[in-house]
């Protein structure tokens, strides 16, 4: 799987559980979003491989949604105190654990993807987690900033934001222009996502945010080749449902990048795999398949039009169950494309 976010952690849950009833022998592999990470007092944060981990061994907050459940928060209190740290982010002491030992084993030498295998040593995960890359790729937001000098005298100024700070602080409010991944140019794909994709027999798009988790690691030099090379049936699932994004403010990043908020939008902005390459891009597209709520059954035609395999099905995922039929429906899907001639 390739996922982000609170909403992708609850997807890979609801697979893990459906392997778990009815599909005995499989393994899960997900690739994690790493563009959401930054380097905070000193200590390196991973938004969305710490939900992965926190979600699928049972310590994550339900009701925050985020962080660990039980959490204080007095070394944060602190830190703010100090001013290291700034208001609008606030770390858990038992989050803060993770960030330590992570940073610790990191300056010792060990790549990201030995961190997060030692990370999920502690528990019984279910699924192998996988740094979408051992490199840093840090997502900044562009947004336009009335004072700052343009690059001419008829230029709107700019300023960078990194998204952790557009994206917490500002709750997305502030307009973005466009995405820079720092580093993006010299990045490769971790040796575990790679191992992943060409060995699946499934690879599955989880209803994450497209632009800055799912479009964050297709972005990696040579993961989108490495997803049309998999030898495993492709299939996502639509993070719109009605119109609307399912979490947080996906609807923001998809304006930015010119996207409508639509489930049909989305699957033609990831496009049909196919052997034929975009002329624009040079990429191949990625879907052989697409999930789109029953609310949104009037996209299917929409989507198979563009070359994608669609079916409208319950997508919201409200509690374990659900999230299993869902993931059941992603994989019957893949299977179904998997048996045609």
């Amino acid at each position: 799987m390739l996922a982000g976010g609170v909403g992708g952690a609850r997807f890979v849950r609801g697979v893990r559980e459906e392997v778990r009833r009815h599909r005995p022998g499989a393994s899960v592999d997900v690739i994690v979003n790493t563009g959401d990470d930054w380097w905070l007092a000193g200590l390196r944060i991973t938004p969305d491989l710490d939900s992965m981990l926190y979600t699928l061994s049972g310590q994550n907050d339900e009701v925050r949604g985020w962080g660990r459940v039980g959490e204080s928060e007095r070394v944060s209190a602190e830190l703010q105190a100090y001013g290291v740290t700034p208001e609008w982010f606030t770390l858990g002491d038992l989050d803060l654990g993770t960030h330590i030992a992570r940073t610790a084993w990191l300056r010792a030498g060990a790549t990201p993807s030995e961190v997060i295998a030692r990370l999920q040593e502690r528990w019984e995960l279910g699924v192998t987690l996988h740094p979408a890359t051992d490199d840093e790729v840090d997502t900044h937001v562009v947004v336009a900033d009335p004072g700052a000098p343009g690059t001419d005298e008829n230029a709107e100024g700019e300023r960078e934001l990194h998204f952790q700070e557009w994206w917490t602080r500002h709750r997305a409010s502030i307009p973005a222009l466009r995405f820079h991944q720092h580093g993006l140019h010299r990045a490769i794909p971790s040796v575990g996502a790679l191992d992943a994709l060409l060995g699946a027999d499934i690879v599955l798009i989880a209803p994450s945010n497209p632009v800055v988790s799912i479009g964050t690691i297709v972005s990696i030099p040579g993961m989108a080749q490495a997803i049309t090379a998999s030898p495993g049936t492709v299939v996502g699932v639509s993070p719109i449902i009605a119109g609307a994004a399912v979490r947080g403010m996906a609807d923001a990043c998809l304006q930015a990048i010119g996207v409508a908020t639509d489930a049909a939008a989305v699957a033609q902005h990831y496009g049909a795999r196919s052997r034929v390459r975009h002329a624009a891009s040079g990429i191949r597209g990625l879907l052989d398949g697409w999930l789109v709520a029953s609310e949104d059954a009037a996209a299917v035609p929409v989507v198979e039009e563009a070359g994608i395999t669609a079916r409208a099905v319950p997508l919201w995922m409200r509690d374990l169950d659900t999230a299993a039929d869902l993931a059941r429906d992603a994989i019957d899907l893949a299977l179904e494309l998997r048996s045609r001639p």
